[in-house]
């Protein structure tokens, strides 16, 4: 990366938390500054051109969109997640970034990204895919999903007029990965589908130069544009926010059975995948429901698939509630271990021993991270370093 980009300068990941010491405000703020310092300071002519990066709020670019259908009265039907909004005309879907504009559907997130940030592939979190290295991550405002527990609340949860944003090309995203020398494009920390015309732009683009593209999502969307993505794709971390399908409901407005199905599809199409499971105290840490969680994981999609524990803290709707037990993590981890998943991590606990990967063999450590700073290694060509049993994972080739 070039020397005058400090990505360790840019504490602005709203999945950070508390450790990261700035309010969701505080943050939009520095992702806006931090970016602006990756363009400029990065980039060759002719992408310098100050006014060309500058964020402001509205409407950049809507686009029309082929992932809708035509219903009768000039409404339109949106295929890209389960919820498959009836739109009329004027108005827009759940998500809040899909429009019916005179009886044709479109995206208004195409290019128009409100966080470009780089920073580590553990962050996403990917614990499996190329450690150590960096990621440039988009976002736009947006999601189908309406979590009270929504660490991004006022992106995910807001319009594009509500937000600032770039007016960014996919074909100038890629640009900017190769001037910050990253290895990989990560469509993160807003939720994806979303956005995913621009996405599935991106990803073929970044594809074709040489970059690997990462997900994180919550996994709601229909079977035809997944399997569209999937091709395109490395890696993808999906958030199982529980194994009960009422707090899927009451909690994000959402239902479970739809996510499954779409953890299901990427394992036939051979995508790496992680999953992350936020514990909530009260509302979804019940040990007998993760118990089942893992059971379906080691049977549906193979005790490989890493799966991160990760620790609530209180916000949005939920900021009665108090931050999760470190025990409550420690005996989810037991559990997973014992149903018999091979990678089982706590996240958002500085030091934890769980932030490490171990060899399922003979727990020989093969990574070892401090936070998202990898501070070891002892893996070869993908192997344990001790016994040689092959790790899970997307390793430099």
């Amino acid at each position: 990366m070039d020397s005058r980009v400090n990505p360790e300068s840019m504490h602005h990941n709203p999945h950070s938390g508390p450790q990261g010491g700035l309010d969701r405000r505080d943050f939009l703020k520095a992702a806006l500054g931090g970016f602006c310092a990756l363009c400029f300071a990065a980039l060759p002519d002719p992408f310098r051109t100050v006014e060309a990066h500058l964020p402001r709020k509205g409407f950049i670019s809507p686009k029309r969109s082929p992932w809708f259908s035509p219903l009768p009265d000039g409404h339109v039907r949106c295929e890209l997640c389960p919820k498959h909004c009836r739109i009329g005309p004027g108005g827009r879907g759940a998500c809040r970034v899909r429009a019916n504009k005179e009886g044709h559907g479109h995206t208004l997130a195409y290019g128009n990204p409100c966080l470009v940030q780089v920073d580590p592939v553990e962050r996403k979190p990917f614990f499996h895919v190329l450690p150590g290295s960096r990621a440039l991550s988009v976002s736009t405002a947006g999601c189908p999903l309406e979590c009270k527990f929504c660490e991004v609340w006022d992106m995910a949860l807001a319009g594009p007029e509500e937000v600032h944003a770039y007016d960014l090309a996919p074909e100038t995203v890629v640009e900017y990965a190769k001037a910050a020398g990253v290895r990989s494009v990560s469509y993160a920390f807003g939720e994806p589908v979303a956005f995913f015309e621009y996405m599935a732009r991106t990803a073929a683009l970044a594809r074709k130069a040489g970059f690997w593209n990462l997900v994180h999502t919550s996994g709601y969307i229909s079977p035809e544009p997944l399997e569209e993505l999937s091709p395109l794709l490395d890696a993808v971390n999906v958030d199982l926010k529980s194994f009960d399908p009422a707090f899927y409901r009451d909690m994000c407005g959402a239902d479970l059975a739809p996510v499954l199905e779409t953890l299901k599809r990427l394992k036939a199409a051979e995508v790496h995948i992680e999953i992350t499971n936020l514990l909530i105290p009260t509302l979804n840490d019940h040990m007998g429901r993760i118990r089942d969680m893992c059971r379906w994981i080691r049977d549906e999609l193979g005790p490989a698939v890493p799966l991160h524990f990760s620790r609530f803290y209180p916000l949005y709707k939920l900021a009665n509630l108090p931050p999760t037990p470190v025990s409550t993590l420690d005996r989810a981890r037991a559990a997973a271990r014992d149903a018999g998943l091979d990678y089982v991590y706590v996240a958002r606990v500085t030091g934890h021993e769980g932030e490490n990967t171990f060899c399922p063999a003979c727990e020989t450590k093969v990574i070892q991270r401090m936070g998202f700073v990898v501070e070891g290694m002892n893996l070869k060509g993908g192997k344990c370093g001790g016994c040689g049993t092959p790790i899970s994972g997307r390793w430099e080739e």
